[in-house]
């Protein structure tokens, strides 16, 4: 997936953006008074085409757990697809400020602009409804790519507005692959990395949930 994600993001850009990209808002004193006028910067088009995708991408996350919370009866699938449908609520927020078109024209489960997500939304529904552990594996799977593309999406952007949200959807990410590899231990599997390299999948899953003050326990925390 990773491999094509550039090219696709890009094509996404050319299709969805039909306006200035437009993006940051600095306040400028205007001279002779007290007023503040908004001036409005540009995004890259790498910075752009990642908002593009991210947006889909959560999109994707929700619709998968959406769809597995009706097979499985779950509530790690139910309360992270809410979750997901917040990382959207984000982005889409995001995609106003720059004036940007939203890619998510269809809101309902698994309708994609994106034809690779779309293959993958198929692929990983029809993974996950082999078995409950399947299921929780595909959970995991999900939130090792989106913890690696939000980590490519920080790494080319320069708006702090944008690492802002990158960086707290990837906090989520995070307490999200915990609760997926958490429920798969508890059925007596251990837990191999699939996307990420292990090494830092193991530093995730052994430190603690990130919720503030609220922090928790990690995997191997006793």
């Amino acid at each position: 997936m990773n491999t094509k994600q550039s090219i696709l993001t890009a094509a996404i850009v050319s299709l969805l953006v039909s306006a200035p990209i437009q993006a940051g808002w600095k306040a400028q004193s205007q001279v002779g008074n007290d007023a503040q006028i908004q001036v409005i910067e540009q995004l890259s088009d790498a910075e752009a085409a990642s908002l593009l995708f991210m947006r889909e991408e959560e999109k994707l996350a929700r619709d998968v757990y959406r769809t597995l919370s009706k097979q499985w009866s779950q509530p790690v699938f139910i309360n992270i697809s809410t979750a997901e449908q917040q990382h959207m609520d984000s982005l889409a927020v995001l995609l106003n400020r720059y004036a940007l078109l939203d890619p998510v024209l269809d809101d309902s489960v698994g309708a994609f602009v994106n034809p690779e997500l779309a293959a993958l939304y198929t692929a990983l529904t029809a993974e996950g409804a082999e078995s409950l552990i399947a299921a929780l594996i595909v959970g995991a799977k999900i939130e090792e790519i989106d913890i690696l593309d939000l980590q490519r999406a920080i790494a080319e952007s320069t708006h702090p507005d944008l690492i802002q949200v990158y960086e707290n959807l990837m906090r989520g990410s995070r307490n999200h692959l915990r609760a997926f590899v958490r429920q798969i231990e508890s059925l007596g599997m251990a837990y191999e990395s699939q996307i990420m390299e292990q090494d830092d999948v193991d530093m995730i899953l052994d430190s603690p949930m990130e919720r503030g003050r609220d922090s928790r326990k990690g995997r191997r925390s006793r």
